[in-house]
């Protein structure tokens, strides 16, 4: 998100704009993300992202200009559950209304998809030929590269640890190597923005969760262009990565995860386990984007609480935080994302979260 923000800066104009980065380009979040990208959400501005970041990916060779392994063979959500199924619909209608090309799914179609699935027990399912999923780290580095060419300041290895606020406005960030003066500083640091707002004074509401991700070995027999599969009910998820596959879930161990995932794709019990890492989630409390700008402290603003979707829309958002931060009109109204909806009681709960 950083990275992105940074980029469309650049794009906008403005050049005397620095990057804090603690460890390498990448290493946070972002590099243990699925890297997928979709318009299958229940939320309609979250539809309206996801369509625009689809086409920004589909882009991405021409701006910023950097390849990143675009494979778009769409997700497949499957549904075991008769409320789910309600839900899906509801989304399926508006998703489609909206100009997604997504389409409901029978049990009988599902193997026509991805061969082998055990689908004996759903009720359906949902797919968008659209949706797909990218290299991540490739998009950071990319953005970084555009912008670092356009003059932007992008400094490795240096923590920030504290904004400093005068007089109800922001005037600078603390970092391990000194002070860096500003009056905007924009706030994309994942499950650590909670942290580091708080040196602010300000309580940003998320939360972290630990999410495990493995990588078979070659051999698996299934098609070359697999969709992203998820099991909506337990959260079980699958793409194609290099000859093998990646999967994870939202249980913390392979011997948890393994039987609910064989349970849905047999031939995992048959594939080796390579590597597998973990990241984490930061999660808002009605998974949905916290995403806005501060008027105390003035000059703050931050992107977080996107609950497992906010890699796909770093496109959107991170231009929309330029925009504020150079106070332009923005691209996209993404005011329903900001911190105040808690306060007025406006919850904007976003069903679809893997």
């Amino acid at each position: 998100m950083g990275a992105s923000a940074l980029f469309y800066l650049t794009r906008l104009g403005c050049s005397d704009v620095v990057l804090l980065e603690r460890e390498t380009l990448a290493s946070g979040s972002t590099s243990k993300a699925a890297g997928g990208m979709r318009a299958q959400f229940s939320d309609e501005l979250n539809i309206r992202i996801g369509l625009e970041c689809i086409q920004r990916f589909e882009r991405f060779a021409e701006e910023p200009g950097a390849e990143i392994d675009l494979k778009q063979w769409g997700y497949l959500f499957l549904l075991t559950s008769a409320s789910d199924r309600k839900a899906f619909e509801a989304s399926l209608e508006l998703q489609r209304a909206l100009g997604v090309p997504s389409r409901w799914v029978s049990p009988a179609e599902v193997n026509d998809i991805v061969p082998g699935l055990v689908s004996d027990d759903l009720v359906g399912a949902t797919f968008s030929p659209s949706d797909g999923y990218v290299t991540p780290e490739a998009c950071v580095h990319g953005y970084a590269t555009a912008a670092g060419a356009a003059g932007a300041t992008i400094v490795q290895g240096c923590s920030a640890t504290r904004i400093v606020v005068e007089h109800g406005r922001c005037v600078g960030v603390e970092t391990a190597r000194g002070r860096i003066a500003t009056e905007r500083v924009i706030l994309t640091a994942g499950v650590w923005t909670r942290e580091l707002a708080a040196t602010a004074g300000v309580n940003i509401p998320v939360e972290s969760e630990r999410r495990y991700v493995w990588f078979t070995e070659p051999g698996d027999g299934l098609p070359e262009e697999l969709p992203l599969t998820i099991d909506f009910e337990t959260g079980f998820y699958f793409h194609r990565e290099g000859r093998g596959l990646l999967f994870g879930g939202r249980q913390t161990s392979i011997d948890e995860l393994g039987p609910v995932a064989a349970g849905r794709l047999p031939v995992l019990a048959d594939l080796g386990i390579r590597t597998g890492w973990s990241g984490l989630y930061e999660n808002s409390p009605d998974h949905n984007a916290l995403v806005g700008s501060l008027s105390d402290p003035a000059g703050l603003l931050y992107a977080t609480g996107f609950s497992g979707h906010g890699f796909q829309q770093g496109p959107v958002v991170g231009e929309h935080l330029a925009e504020l931060a150079l106070e332009r009109a923005p691209t996209f109204d993404l005011a329903p994302f900001a911190l105040e909806r808690f306060a007025r009681g406006g919850a904007r709960p976003e069903h679809n979260v893997v």
